[in-house]
This record gives C-alpha cells, sequence and structure tokens, in this order.
C-alpha cells in the first residue's frame, strides 16, 4: 500500500471516529461499542497481558476518549498512560477528562512516540469504512508492526473474527482470521502468544507476550 493510500485510510478512521463522538459523547456508543459491559469486558481481554503486580507503563492505541485509562485504575495498578488516536476531535475530549492525572499523556496520531511496557489496540481494526479487505489487512499487518516495536514486554488486540454467524456479518467490517494472526504473531513477533475466542463475543483478543 502505497503511502497516499495509506493516509487517505488513516483520514477516514480519524473522520468515522469524530463524527461517533460528536453523536454520541464520551460513553462506548461514541467509540462504536454496542455498550459499557461489551466495552469492559473488551478490556478484560485485552488486559490479561498485564501483570498488575508490579508499576508498567501502557500505550493505548486507538484510545478514544480514554476509557481504558478508567478500567485500569479501578483494577487499582500503578502505571503511567500514553493514549494515541488519529482523530483530533477524541484526544481533545481524552484530554479534558484525564486533564487532572499526573500518569496520563495523550497523543494525536498514529503510533506511539515512545517505548511502552505494554501496547494495546482494542477495536481499532473493525470498521473498513469501504476499503478493500487486502488494503485493510495491510493496514492492520502494518499497525501490528507499529505496537511490536513501540512495545518492550508484549502487546494485545481484538478483532472481528471470520467465525462469525454468516446472517449476522456486514459489509462494512472487517473480520479477521484468527488462526491466521495468531500464526503471523507467533512467527514475526514472540514464541509466546495466546489466542482468546472463548468469550461469548463475535470477535477474538491476541496477547503477545515478550521475554524482557
Amino acid at each position: 500500500m502505497d503511502e497516499f493510500k495509506n493516509e487517505a485510510l488513516l483520514s477516514d478512521v480519524a473522520a468515522y471516529y469524530s463524527l461517533k463522538l460528536s453523536e454520541h459523547g464520551q460513553t462506548a456508543r461514541g467509540v462504536d461499542w454496542n455498550g459499557e459491559e461489551g466495552q469492559a469486558q473488551r478490556f478484560r481481554e485485552v488486559c490479561r497481558l498485564v501483570d498488575g503486580t508490579r508499576p508498567f507503563s501502557v500505550a493505548d492505541l486507538g484510545c478514544g476518549y480514554g476509557a481504558l485509562y478508567d478500567y485500569l485504575l479501578l483494577q487499582q495498578y500503578n502505571f503511567s498512560y500514553l493514549g494515541v488516536d488519529l482523530s483530533e476531535s477524541m484526544i481533545a475530549a481524552a484530554r479534558e477528562r484525564l486533564r487532572e492525572s499526573r500518569t496520563a499523556r495523550l497523543l494525536q496520531a498514529s503510533a506511539p512516540d515512545v517505548v511502552s511496557d505494554y501496547g494495546i489496540a482494542s477495536g481499532i481494526f473493525n470498521v473498513r469504512l469501504g476499503h478493500a479487505d487486502d488494503e485493510w489487512s495491510d493496514y492492520v499487518y502494518r499497525t501490528l508492526d507499529e505496537l511490536d516495536r513501540t512495545s518492550r514486554l508484549g502487546f494485545s488486540f481484538n478483532c472481528l473474527t471470520k467465525y462469525s454467524d454468516t446472517h449476522r456479518m456486514r459489509p462494512g467490517l472487517y473480520y479477521a482470521d484468527p488462526c491466521e494472526l495468531f500464526d503471523l504473531c507467533k512467527r514475526r513477533y514472540a514464541r509466546n502468544v495466546a489466542l482468546l475466542h472463548d468469550y461469548g463475543l463475535y470477535e477474538f483478543t491476541i496477547l503477545v507476550r515478550k521475554v524482557p
């Protein structure tokens, strides 16, 4: 995928989520989830990567208005947080919400600008916005490379699954092959990789654990 197409895709993603925020505000629907319960369930799965017994740093790629920060606080973890999002309005909302935090930093960008202990991406691969599957797949692979490059102990992400019921699948969404991405992560990023596909949603989560 050439640079122009990549920039166009990222611009489409930013515009889509900015619109969702303007329609639904700082809620789960504002980042295109059905509700808070599903959002929290996804956070639980991607955060299985984290060792909460010790202080850690985390980069939240596609942070939206910063809901993952709230989830981590509820777990009483000792952490520093970098929220990264393409959408200017999302970052503005997150900065306003987290303005009193001394451990949170927000960045409008397509990738983190520092290496953190963990990288987390929840929900950023689902809506392909009319882009062809091969173009969107390339975006997924490039983003996983960035998550790997900017994480010290590992990273996690989720995707809609190609094993979804056919009558429930929507043409504007991207349904990934969990076996293909598991194999990619094992071969390219780390030996310790977990595929979670048993938590009742039409999606899966992959945890990539690196040996420090």
